[in-house]
């Protein structure tokens, strides 16, 4: 298997190296959704610091998308401008620019993250979830208002209008989110899906959103760039989603011309007993890599350069997603680089810190 810091191709895009910045939400935005200086320095050190791919955070692709009041959104063609900030940031330091996209049905309208728990009112900005199902997430959620069939065209338009939008801002890689609870994840999820048309029932039914939105996306979005799904490959409890759908699905969004799973975990309910552990995830992209064919990304609690070069050298995966640790040193793929060897590039303007031996990155080629 080739290394941690050797190029990939995912569709139309060139990574330079195997390690991606997972897309880690800041709630940093103005309730108009608009993206702020913090999002383009927080996104462009990531790229500074080494990271092949930096994904955005999840990004609302309506209003009610948004899992704050404080969240990034990307439904309207006013968000474009400073997105494409962001994307030249990126680029400026040889990565490639990605960005999820997502709808948080019934987990929306929270707090953000290290606020107050529960959920925000509508004096202070917030909305009524939405969801496949009246089935609230937990306690002090509401229950969500069940789309109708005309409602879920309307999400898929919406994905498909912000794959449009992405598109012009100039990213390379667009992910859609069907994972962690959110809005594609619940209708996928026995547990959150209990609907009697065709969108509910068997895996066939619980499957229909998210093959509609991916072929959405993928009509807009050209083979010169990249599309991921990001799944959550067990619910972890019983009677939840399974890895094994999660490998028919993964055959499936490869024939529909995704170029790579994004596999994690979790997310539907919030009492699900998780054996956290270093690695613990891991075992399930390589399942779904084996069974599908299809690439796949590595995610959670990968910590050390060489947990992640053993993932590769182990075929669980074809590029590794980090997110804590990316939060804790930004610059985490330079120093790998070092501890595993390898002559690291850094950018010109810190190269007066870096190891002996490095070398200056070059411009991202898409």
């Amino acid at each position: 298997m080739p290394g941690l810091f050797e190029p990939l191709t995912i569709g139309g895009i060139r990574l330079p190296n195997r390690i991606a910045a997972s897309p880690m939400c800041t709630y940093g935005s103005p309730g108009s959704g608009m993206a702020t200086d913090s999002h383009l320095i927080h996104l462009g050190t990531l790229a500074m610091g080494g990271a092949g791919l930096v994904v955005q955070e999840a990004t609302g692709v309506v209003p009610e998308g948004r899992i704050s009041p404080a969240c990034l959104g990307i439904w309207s063609d006013d968000h474009i401008p400073s997105l494409s900030r962001i994307v030249g940031a990126i680029h400026a330091h040889g990565a490639a620019a990605g960005i999820q996209l997502a709808h948080s049905g019934r987990k929306g309208s929270t707090w953000p993250f290290g606020a107050k728990p529960g959920v925000v009112g509508a004096e202070d900005g917030g909305w009524l979830p939405v969801g496949p199902s009246a089935i609230a997430f937990g306690s002090g959620h509401p229950q969500p208002r069940v789309l109708s069939e005309p409602e879920i065209a309307a999400v898929v338009d919406a994905f498909r209008d912000a794959a449009k939008r992405a598109v012009r801002a100039g990213y390379d890689v667009m992910e859609v989110h069907s994972a962690h609870g959110y809005l594609l994840h619940q209708f996928l999820s026995p547990l959150s899906n209990h609907r009697t048309d065709r969108f509910g029932g068997a895996f066939e039914g619980r499957t229909c959103l998210v093959l509609e939105v991916v072929r959405a996306v993928r009509s807009v979005v050209p083979t010169t760039k990249a599309l991921l799904v990001r799944v959550s490959a067990t619910d972890w409890v019983e009677g939840g989603w399974t890895p094994e759908e999660t490998c028919a699905l993964a055959k499936l969004l490869r024939s529909e011309g995704v170029d790579l799973m994004d596999v994690s975990t979790g997310g539907m309910v919030p009492d699900a007993r998780i054996p956290l552990a270093p690695l613990y995830q891991v075992s399930f992209s390589k399942q779904v890599r084996d069974a599908s064919g299809l690439a796949v990304g590595a995610v959670g609690l990968v910590t050390e350069p060489q947990q992640a070069q053993a993932i590769l050298d182990e075929a669980s995966a074809d590029v590794v997603f980090l997110g804590r640790a990316l939060l804790r040193d930004p610059f985490w793929p330079v120093h790998a680089a070092h501890g595993l060897g390898v002559v690291g590039s850094w950018p010109r303007s810190h190269l007066r810190g870096a190891p002996e031996g490095s070398i200056v990155r070059g411009a991202f080629q898409a």
